[in-house]
């Protein structure tokens, strides 16, 4: 199923949670760090860091916690 990030469109598989989906495109800037702009990514992929947060639906959320739906919307925070 595809789901948009940023604008572009991204496949993902039912269930997928959405940091796999978008690891597996390349996408591995999720976010910028407040302090210096350093990109942000996936790095414990359980929900325990919140260096994956993501805005889906105006809420800000962890990738690595959310499942991949169709026609979801994510957006970088």
């Amino acid at each position: 199923m595809t789901f948009t990030f940023d604008g572009m469109p991204v496949e993902g598989h039912d269930g997928e949670m959405l940091v796999s989906a978008l690891v597996r495109a390349n996408i591995l800037t999720l976010r910028h760090a407040p302090h210096d702009a350093a990109p942000r990514g996936a790095f414990c992929c359980m929900g325990l860091c919140q260096e994956c947060a993501v805005v889906v639906k105006g809420q800000t959320v962890e990738a690595c916690r959310t499942e991949v739906t169709a026609d979801l919307v994510v957006e970088r925070v």
